[in-house]
């Protein structure tokens, strides 16, 4: 999927951000003057203690909340000034979400999960199943498309996850703690598919993770401590 952009040009931009959450009287800051560019096909790994900002930095770049002051850009965007409706619209073209919980509807199938977003777009009954085949087939379980989600393991049902994900074609994916509830064989698996969704579709990927060996996966990492984005470790080399 082409952003619409050069591919020189960022995809996303973070300006100047800062955020505050209110609590009756109080303002708590989360997020302090953060800057921060991704490229396609850049692979960022989101680093930090508990509290530190990093899931709330992951919703603004995904468009579910907005700064408090300075601005996010997403292909040329200013999420900031949409309206929640083309907020909304903007989220279902432009974004893929993958969850540590998988988040799947118990009742529909894994094929009927990964056809949901799919559902709010013009395309075809056959175009559709034509997209969702091919999403499973990237996730490998092509197979496993009329089970439902209680008759797989957690580490097929994070696959059927990032299968819907994927499945729109989305500029941007993001992932939190997408490992997070998964045995070592089972993340190790994910943290293959994520690589080989960067390397052969050139996904661009923001995946927030505690786990080292998770964000050794990625092309660079940043580190957040108490809302500022400090510098990368001189050890993680970054290739556009």
């Amino acid at each position: 999927m082409s952003s619409g952009l050069p591919s020189s040009d960022p995809i996303v931009e973070v300006i100047n951000v800062s955020k505050e959450f209110r609590r009756d009287q109080n303002s708590i800051p989360v997020l302090n003057n953060v800057n921060l560019q991704l490229f396609r096909g850049d692979y960022l790994s989101l680093m930090g203690p508990s509290g530190s900002g990093k899931t709330t930095l992951l919703n603004l770049l995904a468009g579910l909340d907005r700064p408090t002051s300075g601005k996010v850009l997403v292909c040329g965007e200013d999420l900031g000034v949409l309206s929640e409706g083309a907020l909304a619209k903007w989220r279902s073209r432009h974004v893929g979400f993958i969850f540590q919980l998988y988040n799947l509807i118990p009742v529909l199938t894994a094929f009927e999960n990964v056809e949901l977003p799919l559902t709010l777009t013009s395309l075809s009954r056959k175009e559709r199943k034509e997209h969702v085949t091919t999403a499973l087939e990237v996730v490998g379980l092509a197979d496993r498309m009329d089970h439902f989600p209680r008759q797989l393991s957690g580490g097929q049902e994070q696959r059927v996850a990032i299968a819907r994900a994927i499945v729109t074609d989305p500029t941007l994916l993001v992932a939190d703690e997408p490992t997070g509830d998964l045995d070592a064989k089972s993340a190790g698996e994910i943290l293959d598919l994520m690589q080989r969704l960067n390397s052969d579709f050139q996904k661009t990927i923001v995946m927030v993770t505690h786990d080292p060996n998770a964000a050794a996966r990625a092309k660079r990492t940043v580190h957040l401590e108490k809302g500022v984005l400090v510098a990368e470790p001189t050890s993680v080399s970054h290739s556009k």
